[in-house]
This record gives structure tokens, sequence and C-alpha cells, in this order.
């Protein structure tokens, strides 16, 4: 693999620092202030050149829940 350049870096940067956090792309990037189209289409890119790209926290969306009679 060739070097990243600044952009790769700078996505694949965000990336990582949201995977890292355990968050939500959309969360991450409301959070940044980031548009989350253009983040969710540099992961994309990233992934089609061939770069890995952290995986994406996905939170529960359903919940284990105890039923008492």
């Amino acid at each position: 693999m060739n070097e990243l350049t600044s952009t790769q870096a700078y996505w694949l940067g965000h990336l990582f620092h949201a995977s890292s956090r355990q968050l939500p792309l959309s969360e991450y990037a409301k959070e940044q202030r980031l548009d989350l189209a253009e983040l969710l289409t540099w992961e994309q890119r990233l992934v089609v050149q061939g770069i890995p790209v952290p995986p994406r926290h996905r939170p529960a969306r359903f919940v284990t829940v105890e039923v008492i009679r």
C-alpha cells in the first residue's frame, strides 16, 4: 500500500477516532461538526481503495427484557 494522502489520513483518523470511542458515525459527525454524508463517502472511498477502515460501532437496537408475572 502506498502512503496515504493528507485527505485520506484526515478521514481515516476520524473513522478510527469514532471507532475507538465506540460512537456511531452519526453521533461522532454531529459532535465533531462533520458532514455525515461526507464521512460515509470517505469511508466507502477508503474501502474501495483497499485501505483498511475500523469497524463501525453499532449500538444494540434491541435489549433483552425479563417479564415477571
